[in-house]
């Protein structure tokens, strides 16, 4: 009938529930769009990089004398230009290398140590006990007496180390001079609560009142290590501020004068950390915005009335790491799977192309075929359904780069190439899954044979360093003249064994 409605029956389908997922999509291989200019590492100091692995070996530890020491004078600059009495003291724990540790001392820094073997390590170096500054949370009881008899800087950094010093100056009947370690939560970073005495709670005080009864000790500064790689110079400001605040308080028990402050370390270097989008250069503070924050908030709040104290700083990390590389072989090319990709096409979807399936192409050639998406600038391939990309072993890992834990280095090839970058994963040497030195590095097609630099590397690194399956490589040092310089030789058989005893029952005849 014209005009009439005629009802449609519609029927309700439940669907069956389904459990969300986030699935990653991965953009797989790079271009030189996203990853920019194809940058190469061919040499260190003038001297090519082929050349120094061809004469001391691969992999291979390069250090720049001329990077460390403008380094060191940039930062002493920038201090003494806000401060009228500051010394550095070059910190062994960051690479204790002697010929690094003896050129931070021609420049003027005085030792830190944080055991007795570096304490052994700045007497061998020609280093008295009075530019000593003794730290960490344990010191033998041996150590301490060398360092009273030494008149080293004893930063003392608990209750039982405080007994053993006034135990030790009661029995020889002297006053040994002292200063505590104080941690302050300055709410940038986790409290570094393992060492010193607290400065939120009240401890500190405790701690000075308890001084007012030990005639045998005397307090003569104050310290604080607010923590490693502080990427906010406020962390400084409210240490040091604390600190003044502490210094008066000590001073209004008749504890004082107190002589010095010492701010530790733990300024950043241009290395980049895991989850950091912004480039180092972008997001780490100069030196000279630490030394404002700290200089400008003692001499504002210390009393007018008294002689400023002199400044310490124990910077490693920042006076090194920019002068460390490491020179790495590629041993082995490999493709790696992209986790949570299945199909090209989804992978395809990322990049704005058409979803073309490729699985009746390969289907059709009855076993697993790998596609190279060269038309697009990717190298992404598929094999059996499941997409990967570039990964290379190299003849380094974890055991040299502990610190690839926190940080990602920069990997240029040795060799300048036109090709384009793709994301590569970088494995070690190492017979353990987790070698891996970065997941993700911008790289160009490498093949083995090829050579590697990555950079940042100075700091922690060779003190961290181990002989775990593999030995630990050659250590060199390119002069001001542009000459490089073995400073650590390679390992050998009889050197990792040399400490070993043999039972004879379990010895074989030779």
């Amino acid at each position: 009938m014209s005009g009439s409605i005629i009802p449609i029956k519609t029927t309700l389908v439940k669907l069956a529930y389904v459990t969300p997922t986030i699935r990653r999509l991965d953009a797989g291989g790079g271009n030189p769009f996203r990853h920019g200019h194809t940058n190469a590492c061919t040499q260190i100091d003038g001297v090519s990089v082929a050349s120094l692995a061809k004469e001391f070996g691969s992999p291979l530890f390069v250090f720049s004398e001329a990077t460390l020491r403008r380094k060191y004078r940039e930062a002493h600059r920038a201090f003494a230009r806000h401060y009228p009495d500051v010394q550095f003291a070059w910190s062994y724990k960051t690479n204790y290398l002697n010929a690094i540790c003896n050129a931070f001392h021609q420049e003027g820094a005085i030792a830190e140590v944080v055991s007795d073997f570096e304490y052994e390590k700045a007497r061998h170096n020609g280093i008295p006990g009075r530019d000593i500054i003794f730290n960490g949370p344990y010191k033998s009881r041996e150590s301490l007496m060398r360092a009273i008899d030494e008149k080293a800087m004893i930063q003392v950094d608990n209750l039982d180390e405080l007994l053993t010093l006034t135990d030790i100056a009661k029995q020889r009947s002297i006053v040994v001079p002292i200063a505590l370690r104080i941690h302050i939560n300055t709410h940038t970073h986790e409290v570094w609560s393992k060492f010193g005495f607290s400065g939120d709670n009240g401890e500190a005080e405790q701690i000075l009142r308890r001084l007012t009864t030990l005639d045998c000790l005397r307090l003569r500064g104050l310290h604080c290590h607010v923590g490693t790689f502080i990427l906010d110079p406020v962390a400084y400001r409210i240490a040091a501020s604390r600190l003044v605040e502490l210094a008066v308080t000590a001073q209004a028990m008749n504890l004082g004068p107190i002589e010095y402050l010492n701010l530790g370390g733990g300024f950043a270097s241009k290395a980049r950390l895991h989850g950091q989008y912004l480039p180092p250069d972008q997001v780490t503070p100069s030196i000279d915005s630490y030394a404002e924050a700290i200089c400008s908030t003692i001499q504002t709040l210390w009393p007018t009335s008294q002689k400023l104290p002199r400044l310490y700083l124990e910077t490693g990390r920042a006076l090194i790491d920019e002068a460390g590389w490491l020179i790495s072989t590629v041993v082995a090319v490999k493709t790696r799977p992209i986790q949570g990709a299945t199909t090209l096409p989804i992978a395809m979807a990322a990049y704005g192309k058409g979803g073309q399936d490729l699985t009746q192409s390969r289907s059709a050639h009855g076993k697993g075929l790998s596609h190279s998406l060269s038309a697009y600038g990717k190298n992404i391939h598929t094999q059996r359904g499941a997409l990967t990309h570039n990964a290379i072993v190299i003849d380094a890992g974890v055991h040299l780069l502990y610190t690839a834990t926190w940080y990602q280095p920069t990997i240029l090839p040795a060799k300048a190439t036109a090709d384009p970058l793709s994301a590569t994963t970088v494995y070690g040497c190492l017979c353990m899954n987790i070698d891996v030195v970065r997941e993700e590095a911008p790289l160009p097609s490498l093949t083995t044979g090829d050579q590697i630099v990555m950079h940042p590397v100075g700091a922690y690194n060779v003190t961290q360093a181990m002989q775990f399956i593999q030995y630990r490589p050659a250590v060199v040092m390119i002069d001001e003249a542009g000459c490089p310089r073995i400073i650590r030789r390679k390992e050998d058989l009889r050197y990792v064994q040399e400490m070993e005893e043999m039972p004879a029952h379990l010895a074989k005849p030779n």
